[in-house]
Formats: C-alpha cells, structure tokens, sequence
C-alpha cells in the first residue's frame, strides 16, 4: 500500500486517532463517514494506492460547485484540531484479500503514530439475536481494551458488547492469528463446514479489529444493525456514537437548513426522488 500526500499539504503528527468504516451492510460505515467528513470540514491531504481495493473514480462527494477534486478509492482527511485522521473507503476489496489489506492499514496507522482506531460498520439486522427497539437503534461495541472485548467508557455510553464476540472461538482465533502473521492462507481451513457462530469474523470489521490490535494499537468498533435500503437514518446514528466517543459536538457543527450536520452534497440523488404520496 502507497500512500500519496497530496500537493501542498502534509500529514500531522498529532492526529493520533484513525477514524474509518468498514464495508458492511447497507453501507452504513461509508454513510457515516460521509457525514462527519462533511460535518468538520476535514481536510483531504492524500489518497492511497493499493492493491488490494478495486479502482473507480467519481466527483466531489461534498463540494456543490465544481473544483476540480475527483473521489477516489480510499481517501484520507484531518482534523487537525481534534488530532484525528479520517478514512474514506468508496470501492470494495477484491474477494479474498480482506485480511492483507487489513493488514496494509495496519501498517500505515503504526507506521504513522496512530493510538486508537475506530471502526464504523452495520450488521444484518436479520441476525439479531435480541431486538430491543424500546429506546431506538442500539449501538453495540467491540473494544480491545479488554480480552472480553468490553470497554468500560463503552458502557459509560450505554453501549452493549457485541454478544457474538469469543475470543476463544475457532474462527476469532484463527483470524487472530492471520493477523499476527503466524498463518499461510486468508482462507479459512474449515470454510466448507462454516457455522453460524462463524459469521460474525468473516466480516470486514473484524479483520480490521484483528489487524490493528496486532500492530497494538487500540481499536474500538462502533456497530448497528440495519437492513438494505434507506440507511441515511442507521448513519447518522452511527457518527453521532462516533462524536460521543471522540468527544466532539454536533451542536457546534456548522451544518445545513437548520441542521447541527452538514449534509454531503453527493446524498442529494443518492436514493432518488421522495415517492408521491398522493399514491396512498
């Protein structure tokens, strides 16, 4: 993986914590990122180049007026007055390669002085085990803080562990040890008799947590579960967990039409018009 610093700027030490989505569900990860991007006004300073994501290419996700900037793969931000970097990932990983590209962004947080990686990603709401609407979408939590993946400023926050998490469990260890570097394959050896509690570390944001915590860094996921479709409410949720844990205020966000967020500007077509209702 190269990371290319864009003309005239320059990356900044104290931007400890890394702040991005993993590919999920709904693309509620990416939507989230989308949000807080255009909410602080970060920065773009650079993009990466690496193997391991398909190419594409598009416009200005957030700017109304054409300048000349083009969105690419996987782009990186700062906000420099919260010391935080921010990732933005708009292609997907080519089959199989999940865990050494991972890996890559391992590497780039360590080798850049990064402390705490935060992972944003949905879940299939289908397979919630417990739903619990009474106070709305729940955000759950994985923290390597503990062995337990249990965090108690998590818990501060009303957040609930991820059930699914066992460390001890054949799929978590294994991909445990693909990221400590001690396994051959990305394949799993049993992938042709998967069960269900192997679903959850098949998923992108458990390599991700693997990999960091690897490279010893903290890492906390924020997580929610969602169905395909309409995922703009599912993403706001999950920025707004984001802010808790960094800290930052929406209220002081400069946003749109009366809004503490500013809106993206790409989300204007990006599910198409508001049915008529006069149809109903």
């Amino acid at each position: 993986m190269e990371f290319v610093v864009e003309e005239g700027k320059q990356t900044h030490d104290q931007c400890s914590t890394l702040l991005l989505p993993a590919l999920s569900i709904g693309n509620v990860g990416q939507l989230a990122m989308d949000l807080m991007v255009s909410s602080i006004k970060a920065e773009r300073i650079g993009y990466f180049d690496d193997p391991f994501i398909l190419p594409c290419l598009g416009n200005d996700a957030y700017g109304p007026v054409p300048q000349g900037h083009l969105a690419l793969p996987l782009e990186a931000y700062e906000y420099e007055s919260n010391a935080l970097t921010l990732l933005q990932q708009r292609s997907p990983v080519v089959k199989g390669k999940m865990v050494e590209f991972a890996k890559n962004l391992a590497d780039f947080a360590a080798a850049t002085g990064k402390k705490h990686a935060v992972v944003l990603s949905g879940l299939d709401f289908g397979r919630c085990r417990n739903i619990d609407m009474s106070s709305g979408s729940q955000i759950y939590y994985l923290s390597s803080t503990n062995t337990d993946g249990t965090d108690d400023y998590c818990k501060q926050l009303g957040w609930k562990r991820l059930q699914e998490y066992n460390p001890t469990q054949r799929c978590w260890k294994y991909l445990s040890t693909l990221a400590e570097g001690n396994a051959l394959q990305d394949n799993l050896p049993f992938e042709d008799e998967l069960e269900e509690e192997d679903y959850y570390p098949s998923l992108p944001f458990a390599a991700l947590f693997s990999c960091f915590k690897a490279k010893g860094l903290k890492v906390t996921c924020l997580l929610c579960y969602c169905s395909e479709g309409d995922n703009i409410p599912d993403a706001f949720h999950l920025a707004e967990a984001a802010c808790k844990l960094l800290g930052l205020s929406p209220s002081n966000f400069q946003g749109n039409g009366g809004n503490e967020w500013l809106i993206p500007y790409s989300w204007k077509t990006v599910y198409g018009p508001p049915p008529d209702m006069s149809i109903f």
